[in-house]
């Protein structure tokens, strides 16, 4: 099984937003999100469903993809409505909704204490990423979806910090760029701080 922490980091932070809803939303999508797009074959959509869930591959069939491109669109617009404050068409909720009825993938306690998903059908894991879409939409958490602050980014990201300043997708990646950015321009401003 492959794991996200195996991934190069321009592709692991992707897959970091602390969500695995949002996290199927970076595998990418229409228009701007074009240049995001994973899931060209049934095996990308295995690979990708496989990872962000964490379970074994998935049988992905070629019929599957579009259910699974549209459960990402409709995710994706509403995370996108929420973060930006706004409200998203009702046939988004329509989508969620309608793959939250089937029945999620299995849950089963892990040596190490925590759930982990037993592989399943794709129906199953489309289920599964509606209904933590849906649990984190429901919480006062679905006010905390941010879209990353780095001008080049713009991943969303739920901010789970206690001051609810959170402002890149990874401090790693994003997060340390832009403060190599601040601090280049004030060294060339011959700024001390």
């Amino acid at each position: 099984m492959e794991l996200r922490q195996d991934l190069p980091a321009d592709l692991r932070r992707r897959f970091q937003s602390g969500r695995i809803c949002l996290d199927f939303t970076h595998t990418g999508g229409e228009g701007e999100y074009t240049r995001w797009e994973l899931l060209h074959r049934p095996q990308d959509a295995s690979r990708f469903l496989s990872l962000i869930i964490g379970t074994e591959s998935f049988r992905v069939r070629r019929n599957d993809m579009s259910r699974i491109i549209y459960l990402r669109a409709a995710i994706t617009s509403e995370a996108r409505a929420r973060a930006a404050g706004e409200i998203a068409p009702a046939e988004m909720l329509e989508v969620i909704n309608e793959a939250a009825a089937n029945p999620p993938l299995v849950t089963q306690l892990g040596n190490d204490s925590n759930a982990l998903f037993l592989s399943g059908t794709t129906s199953q894991a489309l289920s599964t990423l509606a209904r933590d879409a849906i649990d984190l939409f429901a919480s006062p958490h679905g006010k905390r979806i941010r879209i990353c602050e780095a001008r080049d980014c713009e991943l969303l990201l739920v901010d789970a910090s206690r001051p609810g300043r959170r402002r890149w997708c990874s401090m790693e990646w994003c997060g340390d760029r832009q403060k190599k950015r601040t601090a280049s321009r004030r060294a060339q401003r011959g700024d001390a701080r």
